[in-house]
């Protein structure tokens, strides 16, 4: 057998025996258990939109915590701020999450969240927004 195709047997074989390590690592949670997914660092997509009065569901597929975290001065006028650990404010979830780590969303967990209010709404992961964790949810009328 050449080396080639003795790499593609190989290959094949251990992502064979590797498939069901995958969800394990992911908690459990599959793609069509939520809209919007968390890598180590994004929101997959970082971009989602959908009309007033429906729920967008963020799941942990990820390996590590995570937080969902509105930006509360970005958010449209009228709209309710939204998050991981039920706080009222964007600075009371970053001081819980500083003092107890408070608002973590482990893997394998989801959270929702209904949107009232058409336009831009802005958030992000408290650990890991200064690696670029942000996402939009653009809710239409």
């Amino acid at each position: 057998m050449d080396r080639r195709a003795y790499l593609r047997t190989a290959g094949a074989a251990l992502a064979v025996g590797t498939a069901g390590c995958l969800d394990a690592f992911a908690g459990g949670l599959s793609d069509g258990d939520y809209d919007i997914g968390m890598s180590a660092n994004a929101f997959l997509p970082d971009e989602y939109e959908v009309s007033v009065g429906e729920t967008v569901v963020w799941g942990n597929n990820g390996s590590r915590g995570h937080t969902v975290t509105a930006y509360e001065s970005a958010l449209p006028e009228g709209a309710d701020f939204f998050g991981t650990g039920d706080f009222e404010s964007t600075q009371a979830a970053r001081d819980a999450w500083k003092n107890s780590g408070a608002g973590n969303l482990p893997p394998g967990q989801i959270f929702t969240h209904t949107f009232e209010t058409a336009g831009e709404h802005h958030y992000f992961c408290i650990p890991h927004e200064s690696g670029g964790m942000t996402g939009t949810i653009v809710v239409r009328e």
